[in-house]
């Protein structure tokens, strides 16, 4: 053999032994990734060759599934109300990846996860039954919600307080998921949702934090009873009014100004929404008091599951004292999401204690025994004393009443709520946002419900924007739909 020969063959041999070694790389190593990618069409294949399990409100699904015509996909998603659940289910699509309850549970839904799997699943490796994802949504609640919102563009949430269940998610305007879900059809969709400048895919009540506004002075007051600042609703507080920020000129105006807001009680400031009294409130107590109150309430939190991740609202932090005063009356740099502020009054209305928000009550496998059990496994935390929190409601209620959420009275119920309207954009240039947080308990039975509405752009006049207008009339279709036997 010549050294020509011999070299083309010891070449020829390491060649080899290099394709086997990668083709065994690739097998043993990256097999899984590769088999996980989600480029790779034999998922959707497996995911979508049989019937997915459902997502449940009430006892009802409000998914499902249909045979589809020709292709490799045998089957695709369906939904019932599309757009009434839209912000609560998300979508699953056989061209993109699942949002919302249908991209959190997708192994529950579709059969693959472990827990489904019987013994004769696991030797024969077939892929499991389906499971089912059993919600803690009152239909009553979200669609109450979802009519009184209407055209607005706009959210709201509904929580019990007594169990942190909530019963009511809702973004507008919304979307079929139905759009989504063949491949299709699912490209034009896509298109024209993302390209839609009203944002239908943002899940405004969990996703959007904004600027709270007035809705805001319920966790300074709280601040202010906790602290010692203030030892009732009732008592006097040194508010000068016209209040100046401190170490500025500017004055802070207060919306009606023949409000008696001069050195007004926690009571009368809320009733009145008196700018002056939270402002120096705010400054009296310091960031970081407001701060610590705020974050007991649930801001600056960035891992708020419900099981839907929450974006986070915030107190900020390395404020200057005009800054901290402004941070009172829920602007600068202070945000919340409609969860927040639902969080707020319902921590309020159970006492002070704040029980862990979740939409989701069970998962369960295809035969309906339980696998997850969400009910039983909230946590809960005090945020402030029964005492504090009793004084809140008393002033909360006064709000209803007598004072500017007059829009909330509703028969047969003790409703205590806030309003807010919020500044947005630069220099105020755009439509403020208007808030409306509150609570009813039945006056015939224990029922209770927790509420927070913000709507963002309505056919209203921007003068006639206002909580009390916009939200609040949103609020009491929730909280009586909620509260019917």
């Amino acid at each position: 053999m010549n050294k020509t020969i011999r070299r083309a063959s010891v070449i020829t041999l390491l060649m080899v032994l290099a394709l086997l070694v990668r083709a065994t790389w690739v097998q043993f190593y990256e097999g899984q990734a590769l088999a996980d990618d989600k480029d790779n069409r034999r998922n959707a294949i497996e995911t979508y060759a049989a019937p997915l399990g459902n997502i449940i409100v009430a006892g009802e699904s409000i998914t499902g599934s249909a045979r589809t015509k020709g292709g490799d996909l045998a089957y695709r998603r369906t939904y019932t109300d599309g757009e009434l659940y839209a912000a609560v289910t998300g979508y699953a699509s056989q061209s993109y990846s699942a949002t919302q309850l249908e991209g959190i549970y997708q192994d529950i839904l579709n059969g693959t996860d472990n827990r489904l799997k019987t013994p004769l699943d696991t030797v024969t490796g077939k892929r499991a039954d389906p499971g089912n994802v059993v919600t803690t949504i009152d239909p009553d609640v979200q669609k109450a919600a979802y009519e009184a919102l209407g055209d607005k563009k706009g959210a709201a949430v509904a929580i019990d307080p007594t169990t942190g269940e909530i019963l009511a998610v809702v973004s507008t305007p919304s979307y079929d998921p139905s759009s989504l879900t063949d491949a299709n059809t699912a490209g034009s969709a896509w298109k024209k949702l993302t390209k839609d400048s009203d944002k239908p895919l943002t899940n405004r009540a969990l996703r959007q934090p904004v600027a709270p506004g007035s809705t805001f002075k319920l966790v300074v007051a709280a601040a202010a009873l906790e602290d010692g600042l203030y030892s009732s609703v009732d008592e006097k507080t040194e508010s000068p009014d016209p209040y100046t920020l401190p170490g500025t000129v500017t004055v802070l105006e207060n919306e009606n100004k023949s409000a008696p807001c001069e050195n007004a009680s926690i009571r009368v400031a809320l009733q009145y929404s008196c700018n002056n009294v939270f402002a120096k409130m705010a400054y009296d107590l310091g960031q970081d008091k407001v701060k610590a109150m705020a974050e007991k309430f649930g801001f600056n939190d960035d891992e708020q599951d419900v099981p839907v991740r929450a974006y986070e609202s915030v107190y900020p932090s390395g404020m200057d004292d005009a800054q901290t005063a402004l941070t009172g009356i829920g602007q600068f740099d202070v945000t919340a999401t409609p969860l927040q502020m639902a969080m707020v009054s319902a921590a309020i209305a159970n006492g002070g204690k704040l029980e862990s928000p979740h939409m989701v009550s069970q998962v369960t496998d295809g035969g309906g025994d339980v696998l997850k059990d969400y009910d039983s496994d909230t946590d809960t935390k005090e945020v402030v004393s029964s005492s504090t929190a009793e004084q809140l409601q008393s002033a909360m209620e006064t709000v209803v009443s007598e004072g500017t959420g007059t829009n909330a009275q509703l028969s047969g119920a003790t409703v205590g709520g806030k309003t807010g309207t919020a500044q947005h954009g630069e220099n105020n240039s755009k439509t403020p946002y208007a808030w409306f947080t509150s609570y009813a308990k039945s006056d015939s039975g224990g029922k209770q419900v927790a509420v927070a509405v913000m709507v963002e752009q309505s056919d209203a006049a921007r003068s006639e924007v206002s909580g009390n207008g916009l939200a609040a009339p949103v609020a009491k279709a929730m909280m009586q739909a909620a509260l019917k036997d």
